[in-house]
C-alpha cells in the first residue's frame, strides 16, 4: 500500500433533469488500499462509479484514475480500470477456462492460454476448467468473473456489490479474493450495502449520503465519531453466520 492517490475526486456533479444525483462528491484513494463506498439506494454510488469507468460524463467536478482525466483521456482510462458489476458477466455455455481465454484474445494479449491458467490457478478453480460455467456455484462464478476482469493486470478494480444474491460461504470466498488483490498492490474500489462486508474488508470507508461524501476515514476514525461505549460484561453467542459456516465447512485435517 502506499500513499500516491489511485483514484482523485474534486467536486463531481451530476444531475437527471432536475434531479441532483452528485451534488460535490470529493474523494480521494491511495493506491493498493480497499476502500468501502457506503450509502442507500439513491446515495449516487452506481452513478459514481459509472463515471470512474467512463461509461458516463459528469456535468461537473473532476476525476482521475491512475493519473488520467476520466473526461480528457477516457481511452487511458480503460486501460487502468476494470468494472466488476452486481452480476457474473460470464458466459454460462464456456468453460471456466474458455471464458478467460476468450477476453485474453479480445484484449490482443499473447499467450491467452498460460495468461487463463495462471487465473485459474490463482483463484482456485484449476479443478473446474474443464467444467462449463453454467455448473459452478454463485461464488465460483463471482470468483472467475473477477479473474477475468484482471486480465491484462489493471491497477484500479472496482466491484459493485459484489456478492449480491450469494450464500453465506461464497461471500467468504469473494472477500479472501478480494483481500488477495490488495495485498498484491491492486486499487479495490468496492460498493456496497452489506456493513458487515465493508467492516471486514475495508481499509477506509466512505459513506455518500444525498450526492456528498458526508465522511470517510479507517474503521476505527468513523467508530470515534460516535460516544464511548458503555463497558458491560455479556456471554458472546455465535453470529448464525458462524454457526452456518461451522456446520459445512469441513475441518482441516492434521
Amino acid at each position: 500500500m502506499t500513499t500516491t492517490p489511485a483514484i482523485e475526486i474534486a467536486g463531481l456533479t451530476k444531475s437527471y433533469g432536475d434531479h441532483a444525483v452528485l451534488r460535490g462528491v470529493d474523494l480521494s484513494i491511495p493506491a493498493g488500499t480497499i476502500v468501502a463506498l457506503l450509502g442507500s439506494n439513491g446515495a449516487g454510488k452506481t452513478t459514481t462509479v459509472r463515471i470512474l469507468s467512463t461509461l458516463l460524463k459528469a456535468d461537473g467536478g473532476t476525476a482521475t484514475v491512475n493519473g488520467y482525466d476520466v473526461a480528457a483521456q477516457p481511452a487511458k482510462v480503460r486501460e487502468s480500470i476494470s468494472l466488476t458489476g452486481q452480476f457474473a458477466a460470464v458466459d454460462h455455455v464456456l468453460t471456466g477456462r474458455e471464458n478467460l481465454v476468450l477476453v485474453a484474445q479480445l484484449r490482443h494479449l499473447a499467450d491467452p492460454g498460460r495468461i487463463a491458467d495462471d487465473l485459474l490457478t490463482r483463484f482456485g478453480l484449476k479443478d473446474a476448467a474443464g467444467r462449463r460455467v453454467a455448473t459452478y456455484s454463485g461464488g465460483m462464478r463471482r470468483r472467475l468473473d473477477i479473474a477475468m476482469s484482471l486480465i491484462g493486470d489493471p491497477p484500479v478494480l472496482v466491484l459493485d456489490e459484489p456478492t449480491t444474491g450469494l450464500d453465506p460461504q461464497s461471500r467468504i470466498e469473494v472477500w479472501a479474493t478480494v483481500k488477495q488483490l490488495a495485498g498484491r498492490g491492486t486499487t479495490v474500489v468496492l460498493t456496497t450495502q452489506y456493513l458487515d462486508e465493508a467492516e471486514h474488508l475495508a481499509d477506509r470507508i466512505a459513506i455518500l449520503h444525498e450526492g456528498r461524501v458526508i465522511v470517510e476515514g479507517t474503521l476505527a476514525e468513523l467508530k470515534r465519531l460516535l460516544p464511548p461505549a458503555t463497558v458491560e460484561y455479556v456471554e458472546k453467542q455465535p453470529s448464525l453466520e458462524e454457526v452456518f459456516l461451522a456446520i459445512v465447512t469441513p475441518e482441516e485435517q492434521p
